[in-house]
C-alpha cells in the first residue's frame, strides 16, 4: 500500500521526462491507440515469476523490459526473496548506470532505466521474526537462509532499509490521529527537488543527488569534524562498503534538502546511517 502511494508524492514529470517515458511505452507497444503524452510517473509491479529478459528487456527484436517501462517512475518488487536470484542480479548494472544495453548479433540497443526501486519482504518465511508479540516458528538458520536470497551487492545498492512494525488495533481505529496528506509531502519534495535542480544547473546529465558521481559527492556533501567521526565509527562498526559510504552521504544531503538546510548536520547524517539497518551484524540472528 505504501509503495503504491509513492508516485503521488514524487515531483510531477517535466516535459523532457514525459517525452522520454512516452517514447519508451510507445516502442514497447503498451501506450494505447488513443493515448497522448504520459503525464504521470509510471508504477510497475511485476510478478515474482518474471524472467530476466522480461525484466531487463530483450528478444530477437530487442524490446524494453519492466525496468525501462519504470523509467522516471517506480519499480516495485513485492516479496523480494521470491524472485529468482538470477533475475535480481541483472538489476545491479542498470541501477548503477541508469540505462540498459541489449546486444544481439545484428543490433545493440540502449534503453534508459532511471527508476526508483522499491522492494518489500517479510523478515522470515513465517513472517514473525522480530515481532513484538508473536513468536517466530522458523527453524535454526532458516531466517538467515531466507535473507541470503538477496545478495550483498544488490542490498548495497538499496539506499533505505526500513523495518515496518505491526500497527495495533488502537492505532488503526484512532479517529483523532491525523497523518500528513500526499499534498503536504509533495510540497516538501518539490522544494527539495528545486534545490537540487539549482545545485546541478550547470550539469547536463545530473538533476538529483542520487545521480552524483563519487568525485562530486565529496564536494557537495561536506561534513564537519563531528560528522566525519560519526561516519567513520558507522563505517567501521557496520563494515560498510565504499558504495554504501557514498550513498549515506547522498541520503544525508537529501535529508538536509528536505529540511531546507544548507549544510549537512549531525542529525541528517545520523538519519541516513540508521537507514542501513540490513547492514547491521546479527540482523538475522
Amino acid at each position: 500500500m505504501l509503495a503504491r502511494r509513492l508516485p503521488t508524492i514524487l515531483p510531477p514529470l517535466n516535459l523532457h521526462e514525459a517525452l522520454d517515458t512516452t517514447k519508451i511505452h510507445s516502442v514497447a507497444g503498451v501506450l494505447g491507440k488513443d493515448a497522448s503524452l504520459i503525464s504521470e510517473r509510471p508504477f510497475r509491479s511485476p510478478h515474482h515469476t518474471i524472467s530476466d529478459v522480461a525484466l531487463v528487456g530483450g528478444g530477437s527484436n530487442p524490446n524494453p523490459g519492466e525496468i525501462s517501462l519504470a523509467h522516471n517512475g517506480v519499480l516495485f518488487l513485492d516479496e523480494l526473496p521470491e524472485f529468482k536470484r538470477a533475475v535480481l542480479e541483472v538489476l545491479r548494472q542498470p541501477m548503477e548506470e541508469r540505462k540498459v544495453t541489449i546486444s544481439r548479433a545484428r543490433v545493440s540497443v540502449d534503453y534508459p532505466a532511471s527508476f526508483m526501486l522499491v522492494a518489500s519482504m517479510n523478515p522470515c518465511p513465517c513472517g514473525y521474526y522480530n515481532h513484538p508479540e508473536k513468536e517466530c516458528v522458523c527453524g535454526p538458520g532458516v531466517v538467515k537462509k531466507y535473507l541470503n536470497k538477496i545478495s550483498g551487492p544488490l542490498l548495497d545498492r538499496i539506499d533505505l532499509h526500513v523495518e515496518v512494525t505491526p500497527v495495533s488495533y488502537d492505532e488503526l481505529s484512532n479517529s483523532e490521529f491525523k497523518s500528513e496528506t500526499s499534498e503536504i509531502i509533495t510540497e516538501r519534495v518539490v522544494k527539495a527537488r528545486s534545490i537540487q535542480n539549482s545545485r546541478f544547473d550547470s550539469y547536463k546529465e545530473i538533476n538529483a543527488n542520487a545521480q552524483m558521481p563519487s568525485r562530486m559527492v565529496r564536494e557537495v556533501c561536506e561534513l564537519d569534524n563531528t560528522g566525519k567521526l560519526l561516519l567513520k565509527t558507522a563505517m567501521e562498526k557496520l563494515q560498510l562498503s565504499a558504495r554504501a559510504y557514498d550513498r549515506i552521504l547522498k541520503v544525508a544531503r537529501t535529508c538536509a534538502d528536505l529540511s531546507g538546510s544548507e549544510k549537512i548536520t549531525i542529525e541528517h547524517l545520523a538519519e541516513a546511517i540508521q537507514y542501513r539497518s540490513l547492514d547491521r551484524e546479527g540482523w538475522a540472528g
